[in-house]
């Protein structure tokens, strides 16, 4: 853990801070797109076999069957599923609402009309992490949008269990939301299956969710056959806070952060000096208790306290981007519309990253490695498309024509322009 002040960082340092986690695939580039390949070529082959060599299991059926999903049911704690439900309750509620603010337009000009038109991706894949964890709320969070917006033909794949099944809270979320076609597979073969099309696989148009680097770098490799969400690395958390913020609050929001990976970044600005000691101090008290220690501990290796003015730790905040932002002053509100680039903003000390993570409403599925500058978390529009359309009069036509074909000469275009012209030969 490093205290610094924030204009005392040199430009290398605040360099290092702000490109952290940027996603490197030089590595391992070869390696999955020899397996993007032979799925390509081999299909169910291919994906059979790099599950046995990844995942240990011989499967010979890829997709859960009905009597899994019901299965799953009794083994899986009636309290889990109760918060399963109430949780997709809200992100239901939220994105519904995010989908009456997406119009389509219609707009008259005096050489015609001209619109827009909304519809929904037709064939999606959501991928759901698995492997050292499972995680039932990132079915929640790709599939509702996905439901809400409409798409026909909505699938899930995750990683099966060391038995060879789907993981039983992975299930049971599916079929709350209404999604069966769940598929136990995962990796680099997962999505070249989605995106290629198996015997047994489905292709599709869209494929969401998060994965690790492997899984990462695939999706960035297959876009184009299809399209994707964002590429997403490890988790991270960036947190305003002021002399008045709760210090153990502070504390605990990074460990739980921390815990998801030894590469989750974290970053503390505050605006004194005396905040941030007491910060670090309270870390450090914490991590001799908590549980997933040694993860924590070497997470947090790199973690920055860094104390300053309230208008140059805004400033700090929008040049790194975070995933998740946690605004900790006295009054959260005064500084939102300041805030320019963030996957999603926290306000307040009773609104830590997990309320967004599970239950509150909005999408945990969130841009990473400061992508915040230039995408938006996971959402209704993410499964939507807009179709422009236009409707001219001849008389329409007549008024712009002189503009159509004096720049289509400028690019060398003849045939648009005699596209315009031949509609004005009185022998035609």
């Amino acid at each position: 853990m490093i205290i610094k002040k924030l204009s005392s960082l040199s430009k290398e340092e605040k360099e290092k801070i702000i490109d952290r986690n940027k996603l490197n695939f030089q590595e391992i580039f070869d390696v999955v797109n020899s397996i993007l390949n032979d799925v390509k070529e081999k299909g169910d082959e291919a994906v059979r076999y790099y599950t046995e060599k990844f995942d240990k299991v011989v499967l010979n059926n890829f997709k859960v069957s009905n009597e899994e999903i019901e299965d799953a049911y009794n083994l899986v704690d009636y309290s889990v599923v109760e918060a399963l439900e109430k949780a997709k309750e809200n992100i239901y509620y939220f994105h519904n609402e995010q989908l009456k603010n997406i119009k389509e337009l219609k707009v008259e000009r005096s050489y015609g009309t001209l619109g827009q038109i909304v519809r929904p991706i037709e064939k999606v894949c959501c991928y759901v992490p698995g492997g050292r964890a499972f995680y039932p709320s990132s079915v929640l969070m790709t599939t509702i949008p996905a439901k809400v917006a409409g798409c026909k033909e909505i699938c899930i794949t995750s990683p099966p269990t060391k038995e060879g099944k789907g993981n039983p809270a992975t299930l049971i979320a599916g079929d709350i939301v209404g999604v069966r076609d769940i598929y136990k597979i995962g990796g680099v073969q997962a999505i070249g299956a989605f995106a290629y099309g198996t015997e047994t696989i489905p292709k599709v148009n869209l494929i969401v969710g998060p994965g690790n680097v492997y899984v990462t770098l695939a999706k960035k490799l297959v876009y184009g056959e299809v399209g994707i969400d964002f590429l997403a690395g490890p988790s991270e958390v960036l947190i305003i806070s002021d002399e008045k913020s709760n210090s153990k609050y502070i504390a605990i929001d990074i460990i739980a952060q921390a815990e998801h990976d030894v590469n989750a970044s974290c970053v503390v600005l505050t605006t004194s000096k005396q905040k941030a000691e007491e910060i670090k101090k309270e870390i450090l008290n914490l991590l001799e208790k908590v549980e997933r220690k040694e993860i924590v501990k070497e997470s947090l290796k790199n973690l920055y306290i860094l104390y300053g003015e309230l208008d140059d730790l805004i400033q700090f905040s929008n040049e790194y981007a975070p995933e998740h932002l946690e605004i900790l002053i006295e009054n959260p509100e005064s500084i939102l519309d300041r805030i320019d680039n963030a996957g999603s903003v926290f306000l307040g000390k009773y609104t830590p990253v997990p309320v967004g993570d599970y239950a509150s409403g909005t999408n945990h599925v969130l841009p990473t490695s400061g992508a915040a500058k230039f995408s938006s978390g996971l959402n209704v529009e993410t499964f939507l498309k807009k179709i422009t359309y236009q409707k001219l009069t001849k008389e329409g036509l007549e008024e712009l024509k002189d503009v159509i074909i004096t720049l289509a000469e400028a690019e060398g275009l003849i045939n648009h322009a005699d596209a315009i012209k031949m509609r004005f030969k009185k022998d035609i």
